[in-house]
């Protein structure tokens, strides 16, 4: 299958990439940089889509980007990175005179109103109580496609966990010096999934043509851990002591309140549709993730 990944070039491209030229797809980039199989976001508006059965979207700014300080101009950016690449796509595709087969856009759980208690699955309401929440919204509804002709899945996806990326790399230090520890109470659910699982669901849903609509790129035992429990396993496989709290006053002047309330609070999202369309996780908890990845 010709695979057309827009955002290809991040974390969780670059292992979508190597995942699906493994399994025999050919892949070209969407991206800012040249380079080989690739081509910029301006030749798809200018050119429209070039021949592909598979269309997925990737593309988001970091928004946890510790160096950014949350205004006005990296807020448009944070929205631009993820609805404007989205209606790009979506345009060139509804355009396609062969339109792909099947269009695929991850966006985040952040859907989803935090709570400790709830449990959240992909058919639960959500999208309309702060900033985060009405960006996935927005960045949904650019993605539709008007007629059959193109299978469309959404995956809202956890935290994810990986080697050369994501969270981990802005944690591993602290905590290889002893200094981790929770985030404020460590009470707080934290949706996480593993990089291989995230690009395994990536390509479930690219692949099996039953599979459609929104799918939760959760790991199965995150509706159950807490940022706290994160902290202690993460302390665990690196033997090191994981009891230092990060204040959440010291996480709000980083990050400021919109930001902050990501890290502060969080969701129990249970990818049951995922289950259910036979998905298989390769690391459902946390201890083996975190022992491939910190191996």
């Amino acid at each position: 299958m010709r695979v057309l990944v827009g955002g290809g070039s991040g974390f969780v491209g670059r292992t979508l990439t190597q995942l699906l030229r493994s399994r025999g797809h050919e892949v070209t980039l969407v991206s800012r940089r040249p380079g080989k199989d690739r081509i910029s976001w301006d030749e798809l508006s200018r050119l429209g889509l070039p021949p592909c059965e598979g269309a997925i979207n990737l593309s988001g700014e970091n928004v946890l980007n510790p160096f950014r300080r949350w205004n006005e101009s990296f807020c448009q950016k944070v929205i631009a990175s993820r609805v404007e690449t989205t209606k790009t796509l979506a345009k060139a595709i509804a355009e396609a005179e062969n339109p792909p087969h099947v269009w695929i856009l991850v966006t985040g759980v952040g859907y989803y109103r935090p709570s400790r208690t709830i449990e959240y699955t992909e058919d639960s309401p959500g999208g309309d109580f702060d900033f985060f929440s009405r960006l996935v919204t927005r960045w949904e509804a650019a993605a539709k496609v008007p007629g059959n002709a193109t299978r469309q899945v959404v995956v809202r996806s956890g935290v994810v966990l990986g080697r050369d990326g994501g969270a981990i790399a802005q944690m591993l230090w602290p905590f290889r010096l002893g200094l981790g520890g929770p985030i404020a109470s460590g009470l707080q659910p934290f949706p996480w999934i593993h990089v291989a699982d995230l690009t395994g669901i990536l390509a479930h849903a690219l692949e099996n043509g039953s599979v459609n609509k929104v799918l939760n790129g959760v790991a199965p035992s995150a509706v159950t851990t807490t940022n706290g429990d994160f902290a202690q396993a993460m302390g665990s496989v690196l033997r090191r002591p994981a009891f230092l709290p990060l204040p959440s006053f010291v996480v709000s002047a980083i990050f400021g309140p919109e930001r902050s309330v990501m890290l502060l609070e969080g969701q129990r999202v249970v990818p049951k549709r995922t289950l259910e369309s036979n998905y298989r996780f390769a690391f459902p908890d946390l201890t083996s993730a975190l022992q491939d990845i910190l191996a």
